[in-house]
């Protein structure tokens, strides 16, 4: 299901899909990260989850306008 969440992010328009590909993305890696503490895991086993959660974020962040949602036409 990540393969298809990274089509879903690099393959142009659908900007809803990609939105939902990204909290796909997130609450996928918190929760890893979130099971690795449960378990008591060293912070070496973290370090994956973490990282694709950083990415993931910045991603986010700073992708272009045209990807954006422009929440002001769901209203109408």
């Amino acid at each position: 299901m990540k393969l298809l969440g990274v089509i879903a992010v690099l393959i142009p328009k659908f900007p809803l899909l990609k939105e939902w590909a990204y909290a796909g993305f997130f609450f996928a890696m918190s929760g890893a990260i979130f099971s690795h503490i449960a378990s008591g895991d060293a912070l070496s086993t973290m370090a994956p989850p973490l990282l694709l959660l950083a990415l993931t974020i910045v991603s986010w962040c700073f992708r272009p306008a045209g990807r954006r949602i422009n929440f002001a036409n769901f209203n109408q």
